[in-house]
């Protein structure tokens, strides 16, 4: 395990804002996973997992309370579910994008729609990411985790992880650490059904219909880097997270009229009609590449927050307050942040001026 004290917690988000974690560990090998138990006693507050910091905003004050980054690599092909799935089990630290890459090589689907989507698969049940028609709640079996409430390990089956619409009991908590995730995935020459139309019209195929996974993977990525959505695609995008807000739960009658109007609205596995934020953000007024607060403008390819110079954790929020009244002001629908706040953030009502 490595530690370094005072590191600047910006060079390890790909947002490029934060300030210095008190403490950050590194680790390599879960066998070393005590040293960080170990470790994090002798600072106050929750340790932290950062993952590969792609779904982070990190305060301007840092983190007093310890950092960890998961780099743990790993995928074994552990045995076969009672349905047929083969079942893998993978460290919390690999990337997601090479897993998908991995089992797809190895003949399986079930994950190739999440293809390109950044972080580590450590991360993925947190947000029960998801993307193009599959989630992480179509495949998880279990996750291992460190229960710092229990101090020991401890193993969640899927039921237990209360998968939801881009969350869980993980997000927003500080009680697990995920150390391995397994999944089940099915052996099979065609993908899933391709449900998305941008993906579909990439493929020149109808949708609803199958193709080669390796295909699949293909188009997914064509089309996210169509809307700068791959890490490293655009260079004047590169310091982003992604989808800064949450698709919204709309009702009927707002489905209705956005309906209407053209917007990209989809049916969910949990049964809810959601609407694209990045549409609701063109429909209130935000041009590509218009700055919405000092150092954080809309991106040049697609409806979403990115950092320039001059940004901070301060100024990203303030863009994210004006997106979310605007948006709210002109169609009635409220959005959300999906990201991450990490740190030591100020009190309501501890802003200073500038």
């Amino acid at each position: 395990m490595r530690v370094t004290h005072g590191l600047p917690l910006a060079r390890k988000t790909t947002l490029g804002i934060g300030g210095p974690a008190a403490v950050f560990a590194e680790l390599e090998d879960l066998a070393d996973f005590p040293e960080f138990v170990a470790l994090a006693d002798a600072f106050p507050g929750a340790p932290i997992c950062l993952g590969a910091g792609s779904n982070a905003l990190v305060a301007d004050a840092g983190c007093s309370s310890p950092v960890l980054r998961m780099n743990t690599r790993g995928v074994r092909f552990v045995g076969e579910a009672a349905d047929g799935r083969t079942l893998v089990e993978v460290q919390a630290g690999h990337p997601l994008s090479d897993l998908v890459d991995t089992v797809v090589g190895h003949g399986l689907i079930g994950v190739e729609m999440l293809a390109g989507i950044p972080g580590t698969v450590g991360a993925t049940p947190v947000q029960n990411v998801g993307a193009y028609g599959q989630e992480i709640s179509d495949t998880l079996v279990e996750v291992a985790a460190w229960d710092w409430v229990l101090r020991r390990r401890v193993t969640l089956d899927a039921a237990a992880c209360g998968l939801g619409h881009r969350t869980s009991v993980f997000k927003g908590s500080s009680r697990w650490t995920l150390l391995t995730v397994v999944f089940a995935l099915r052996k099979c020459a065609l993908s899933a059904p391709v449900t998305y139309r941008a993906v579909a019209d990439r493929l020149d195929v109808p949708v609803g219909s199958r193709v080669a996974p390796a295909e699949a993977v293909e188009a997914v990525l064509a089309v996210r880097r169509g809307k700068g959505m791959v890490l490293g695609c655009s260079d004047a995008d590169r310091r982003t997270v992604g989808s800064v807000f949450f698709s919204p739960e709309v009702t009927p009658a707002q489905a209705g009229w956005l309906r209407d109007e053209g917007a990209s609205l989809n049916r969910f596995p949990d049964g809810s009609t959601r609407v694209s934020a990045s549409w609701l953000m063109r429909w209130a007024g935000f041009a590509l590449g218009g700055r919405v607060a000092e150092g954080v403008r809309v991106s040049y390819l697609h409806h979403t927050l990115v950092a320039d110079e001059g940004a901070s954790a301060a100024r990203f929020t303030e863009a994210i307050g004006v997106v979310v009244q605007r948006v709210l002001e002109g169609t009635g629908v409220r959005l959300t942040p999906e990201i991450d706040f990490l740190g030591d953030w100020p009190q309501e009502g501890d802003m200073g001026e500038d």
